[in-house]
């Protein structure tokens, strides 16, 4: 299983966070992924998903769904700047270039996520098929 490929085909999923009080907070959003695996996201500046990472960096992600697939993972997620920023924009952009003028409004934050580990699931048989991801890197 193609880490990279798998989020490049689905495009979509859900992210959790760690609210104030340490309760999960999740949000359905596009996921782009750049060549080192790491996935981006982007978000306003002022929403819930912003303020929790700002906090407490840790998440949980689930990547597809529909086509009975998905990609779980659990990782950090972080606010890039420089050249990972200008990099990580650069993959978000090109999988979803009509959202481009959002980054250039300044409009939306860059989020980065670096899983440290990863499941991929296909439920799509009559015997769920689990295994672990290698991580790019």
């Amino acid at each position: 299983m193609d880490l990279i490929g798998y989020v490049r085909a689905q495009r979509a999923g859900v992210v959790s966070t760690l609210g104030p009080g340490g309760e999960p907070q999740a949000a359905y959003l596009t996921f782009a992924v750049t060549d080192r695996g790491e996935l981006v996201f982007d978000a306003k500046p002022d929403s819930r998903k912003v303020a929790n990472l700002r906090r407490d960096g840790r998440v949980a992600v689930v990547v597809g769904g529909p086509d009975g697939t998905t990609l779980q993972g659990e990782g950090t997620a972080d606010f890039p700047a420089g050249a990972d920023l200008d990099r990580c924009t650069a993959a978000y952009v090109a999988a979803f270039p009509e959202f481009a003028g959002s980054f250039d409004a300044g409009a939306v934050v860059v989020v980065r996520v670096k899983l440290a580990w990863a499941r991929y699931g296909d439920f799509r048989g009559s015997t769920p098929d689990l295994r672990e991801v290698p991580l790019p890197g």
